[in-house]
């Protein structure tokens, strides 16, 4: 298994891609993040939509309760991205290609 660094550099992280990475799922745990702003909420319907681009499903793990209110609220639908309870769920959902968990 290729391993992927990832170096935080203050506010920052930077991950470098040292290998060709052809990936069928995207996890992306935001359990950490008690609130959410428009630029979060972007980056995540972006990088939802590269995956897309790479033939790649896209799964937001461990969202709060307010942080689902406030993306309604900014008007942020995050199409295309589906959402499980717990890293676990969702690498189970992006394996069998189910839909929400």
């Amino acid at each position: 298994m290729e391993r992927i660094p990832i170096l935080r550099m203050g506010r920052l992280l930077l991950v470098t891609i040292q290998v060709d990475m052809r990936a069928t799922g995207v996890l992306i745990d935001i359990s950490a993040l008690d609130i959410v702003d428009s630029f979060i909420g972007r980056m995540i319907s972006n990088t939802a939509a590269m995956a897309k681009i790479l033939d790649a499903r896209t799964v937001v793990v461990g969202m709060q309760p307010a942080v689902a209110i406030t993306l309604v609220e900014l008007g942020l639908t995050l199409e295309g991205v589906s959402t499980a309870l717990n890293v676990e769920r969702g690498i189970k959902l992006l394996e069998r290609g189910g839909a929400c968990a």
